[in-house]
């Protein structure tokens, strides 16, 4: 007993619980809290602009996807079609839109592209400076502005006709800094040890730059470029002010006239009031948006292999 006393007298105490251990648990509370509100916000700000993502989608394809299941659409054009006329296709428009955008990428490309690699592996001082604030520059000025701006020195101060050319002109000032930032970004996704290596071995940077650099990076390039595409292909202003509407199939950039999707949708507004004209302009909005949307999908699909691992 008196053993058993002893040892129950020299055994210490329970400690209370420390004030700080109480508030770490409270802290680490309120951050769940937080955590959770965030993410109810953030899940509700989506729902929020998916919602007339889907509603715009869901009523193009409602009102003209109709003519989109019929051969005619993708093989006709709208020559000697009237308005009253459930008849013809968009071949014209289709064939137009896809030959300027492959003129404007075969321009905006290579300039695209090779101003990055300046900006990445050579530029220094002030000359990259300002090639970069131009680059910003140019990321914002608005359609509309690049079409004005090509038509005050291609028609107005050389005096060429408004042909479907001048239009890639424009649609280029649009798409170049597009490709520079993204072909930016990737190269500097590349490790410098690839490129410490090559030095190592004697190889010029020039060379270092296209054997190495630019093929690790190409898939992400490839991705930047589709991108651009996409955005070019629905701008509508270069195309109403530099190049008239045409109903017929063309493929001369320099003959003066070229029908696209854009433009095709623009010129059927004023007859809206006619159902197979309303319903060719829906039609026609709805192949725009598969168009670019397909696009968008390939970049994304590219976009997989553009990781560059370490």
């Amino acid at each position: 007993m008196s053993t058993a006393a002893h040892s129950l007298e020299k055994s210490p105490a329970p400690e209370p619980r420390s004030k700080n251990s109480l508030s770490g648990k409270g802290q680490s509370g309120g951050r769940a809290t937080k955590n959770t509100i965030a993410t109810v916000v953030m899940w509700a700000a989506f729902l929020v602009a998916l919602v007339p993502l889907v509603w715009i989608i869901a009523t193009v394809i409602m009102k003209g996807g109709e003519l989109l299941l019929h051969v005619d659409w993708w093989t006709k054009s709208q020559r000697g079609v009237g308005r009253r006329e459930v008849a013809g296709g968009a071949a014209h428009a289709i064939q137009g839109t896809l030959i300027q955008a492959f003129v404007t990428a075969l321009i905006a490309v290579p300039i695209g592209v090779m101003t990055a690699v300046y900006l990445v592996e050579y530029g220094r001082g002030r000359a990259a400076k300002i090639v970069s604030f131009m680059v910003d520059i140019l990321t914002g000025v608005p359609s509309i502005v690049a079409a004005l701006f090509v038509y005050a020195v291609w028609v107005t101060t050389f005096g060429f006709d408004r042909i479907p050319f001048a239009v890639c002109l424009a649609l280029v000032l649009l798409m170049v800094p597009v490709v520079v930032r993204s072909t930016e970004e990737m190269l500097k996704l590349v490790p410098n040890e690839l490129r410490e290596a090559a030095y190592a071995l004697g190889v010029p940077k020039w060379k270092t730059i296209l054997k190495i650099v630019l093929p690790t990076a190409f898939s992400g390039i490839v991705t930047g470029v589709l991108l651009g595409l996409a955005r070019v292909m629905g701008e509508t202003a270069p195309l109403i002010i530099l190049a008239p509407y045409f109903k017929s199939l063309s493929t001369n950039l320099f003959g003066g006239l070229m029908g696209t999707l854009p433009t095709m949708i623009y010129n059927g507004k004023d007859n809206m009031a006619v159902d197979a004209s309303a319903q060719r302009v829906w039609a026609a909005a709805c192949t725009l948006i598969l168009l670019i949307l397909l696009l968008n999908l390939l970049g994304r699909f590219i976009s997989r292999f553009s990781k560059v691992k370490n």
